[in-house]
């Protein structure tokens, strides 16, 4: 995956991103969410607990309720938390995407860096 400080040019060595993610119910959601916080891959994970979703899959068209996650964390752990999500959930391609974060109150920026590894 592309640095985000290169990909955006940012100049900080600790950039924060947020990664986002669905799974299809909220239990999966909150095992996926406790794990990437136990292991300070991410400092805050957010669960929005019903969504509506519809997508392509195996060539039919469908359509589910599921959970998203949205987990902050900075530059250097997007690899590992996709690979850890990846591990955790149950779909066969799990929706993964990476959102970088270029402001916020810098407050709650820097909580998110002393909070993961």
């Amino acid at each position: 995956m592309q640095n985000l400080k290169t990909a955006f040019n940012y100049k900080d060595e600790k950039m924060v991103a947020a990664i986002y993610s669905t799974t299809g119910n909220i239990e999966d959601a909150k095992k996926i969410a406790h794990s990437l916080v136990e292991e300070k891959l991410v400092a805050c994970v957010n669960i929005i607990p019903k969504i509506e979703s519809v997508y392509r899959w195996q060539g039919k068209i469908e359509e589910d309720s599921e959970c998203v996650l949205i987990a902050k964390t900075t530059d250097k752990n997007v690899d590992k938390t996709i690979q850890r999500i990846k591990e955790l959930h149950p779909y066969d391609l799990p929706d993964i995407i990476v959102l970088p974060i270029i402001g916020g109150l810098k407050e709650y920026l820097n909580y998110v860096k002393d909070e993961t590894k």
